[in-house]
């Protein structure tokens, strides 16, 4: 049974920092269960371009609001707390934070810590040895 807290994730190599979002990385890939689980703030004003062409992600609003854009189709949906969007096609997104946005993020195959969001907003698939 794994029991982590936010507070033991904060400050530490776990913790990603970008002038346009934090993510505090709970569950990683070294813990073996097949994904991993973030919690993400969004930082309000902020455009956020994102695409997880190696990965599906799941986000869940907590709080803070929005409009999420599927760059492909230009749909535009609204984000506010309890909304959970679901990128089960790879598909190229913006986000758009209104407000501070916070967020659940779950990913498949879980992300390692290592990766980094390359010019078109993709993750490399990094795998644990």
């Amino acid at each position: 049974m794994l029991v982590r807290t936010l507070d033991e994730v904060t400050d530490t190599d776990a913790d990603i920092k970008t002038p346009n979002w934090r993510s505090k990385r709970i569950v990683l890939a070294k813990e073996g269960v097949g994904f991993s689980v973030h919690e993400t703030t969004l930082y309000a004003g902020t455009v956020n371009d994102f695409w997880y062409a190696n990965h599906i992600e799941a986000v869940f609003i907590t709080s803070g609001e929005g409009e999420l854009e599927n760059t492909a189709t230009g749909e535009v949906f609204q984000l506010k707390p309890g909304t959970l969007y679901l990128l089960n096609d790879h598909d190229k997104h913006q986000v758009r934070p209104r407000t501070e946005i916070k967020c659940v993020c779950v990913f498949n195959p879980p992300v390692t810590g290592r990766e980094v969001h390359d010019e078109n907003g993709v993750y490399p698939l990094v795998t644990e040895p």
